[in-house]
């Protein structure tokens, strides 16, 4: 096996490696519009930054509303035809950015887009599990988290061309070359072979069904589901923190250059490309799933203190210790994106995958929804003290979630094993 093998994110030849692919295709066009997109917005069309941030979180909210439906969905029919068709949707409505000429354009344009996304993630999650079968499904998420990862950041290097170009040709490209990727995408997924549900109705471990499927608002009445993935959705915050606080941080308390900033980033993203498939591994049921996240919990509230310390160093110590936090984050966001994927599939029925990855992506949107104006305030205007406070948040949720688990488990009906398979559980 050569180096690059060993190092690649990219799975061996198989459906795996075709879903890798369509999502590294995803995500280049991804890392275009995350890097351009505002500045397309507010330099090429003229919105102003303020109403660009609050159409998107409009949008983001609305967007919401898609998830639970959409999942439910994909238990009843094939996720992956599904996937391909909402691609296409997505391609088009990536595509209409270059018709934005107004905030009320812009507004419909972004809430098409952000319905399309939501729903993209509860069928992606039903894809998966299909694919690779109940032993396999939480090792293919890490698999792909790491190609996302790859992804994003190539599209983010070649957005900087047109960045770097500043033109209105330039950005035209980038929103066109964001539309393409989709196209691709779908196109990839296609060469998949269909997972269409039996007729029993319920799809069962090996991606079959089982005999009758569950309502969609199920999923929205199990109490104890609730509990553990709004536990994970806490926990979920610390993608803004690094997004959004730390780089603010970074340059207005931790006294570093902007430029380490990017250092930042780029230390989460390429650790995320090399270890997500290695920390990914023993979240395959629920107990241990749960134990994973008790240690995302505790190691994320060490990296909380660990930022906190920055504030007031020397720039050389200051910066040395923003990449060490960053990496001990890092541990944590794979232990916790790996955990709350086992918990979301394990704690489900095996005939709503879609429908519970569906809730469970909600959750975790409503927590990236409040996130921003809940953690600027907590800690860019509190900070040191509002480190400590998030701190403890997260860690109190870790030491809470296999108890949380226990709960949940416990009133879950086994899954009547079908012949030459193990009981297993979904979302």
């Amino acid at each position: 096996m050569s180096r690059w093998s060993r190092l690649s994110p990219i799975p061996p030849p198989g459906e795996l490696r075709t879903l890798a692919l369509a999502t590294l295709a995803n995500t280049v066009g991804s890392g275009l519009w995350l890097t351009g997109g505002a500045l397309y917005l507010t330099r090429d069309v003229g919105l102003s930054p303020a109403s660009v941030g609050a159409g998107l979180t409009l949008a983001g909210l609305v967007g919401l509303t898609a998830s639970v439906p959409l999942g439910a969905l994909a238990d009843r029919r094939d996720p992956r035809t599904l996937r391909a068709l909402i691609q296409l949707g997505q391609a088009l409505a990536a595509a209409a950015y270059l018709l934005v000429g107004s905030f009320p354009v812009f507004l419909a344009v972004a809430v098409l887009e952000m319905l399309l996304a939501s729903g993209n993630l509860a069928v992606r999650a039903a894809l998966v599990a299909a694919v690779a079968g109940p032993q396999g499904r939480v090792h293919a998420f890490a698999t792909l988290r790491a190609v996302a990862n790859l992804g994003i950041a190539v599209g983010a290097g070649l957005a900087g061309f047109a960045l770097a170009a500043d033109s209105h040709l330039a950005y035209q490209v980038l929103v066109a070359g964001n539309a393409l990727t989709y196209l691709l995408s779908a196109a990839l997924l296609l060469r998949l072979p269909a997972h269409p549900p039996a007729a029993g109705g319920g799809r069962g471990p090996g991606g079959g069904r089982r005999n009758g499927a569950l309502r969609p608002g199920t999923a929205l009445r199990d109490v104890r589901f609730l509990a553990v993935s709004g536990a994970s959705a806490v926990l979920a915050l610390h993608w803004t923190l690094l997004a959004l606080v730390v780089p603010l941080w970074t340059v207005t308390r931790a006294g570093a250059p902007p430029p380490v900033v990017s250092a930042v980033l780029l230390t989460n993203t390429v650790l995320t490309v090399l270890l997500a498939v290695r920390l990914g591994r023993g979240a395959d049921d629920a107990t241990r799933a749960a134990r994973s996240m008790r240690r995302a919990g505790l190691v994320l509230a060490a990296a909380m203190l660990l930022y906190a310390a920055t504030a007031g160093l020397p720039p050389a110590a200051s910066v040395t210790l923003l990449l060490a936090a960053t990496a001990v984050y890092t541990f944590g966001d794979l232990w916790h994106g790996t955990a709350g994927a086992g918990l979301a599939y394990d704690l489900a029925p095996p005939d709503a995958i879609g429908a519970y990855q569906g809730v469970d992506g909600m959750l975790a949107g409503l927590s990236r929804a409040v996130g921003p104006a809940l953690l600027t305030l907590l800690v860019l205007d509190g900070g040191v003290p509002g480190w400590l406070a998030v701190g403890a948040v997260f860690a109190g949720v870790g030491l809470a979630t296999p108890a949380l688990t226990r709960w949940a488990l416990a009133n879950r009906q086994p899954a009547r094993p079908a012949t030459g398979d193990r009981p297993a559980a979904p979302v």
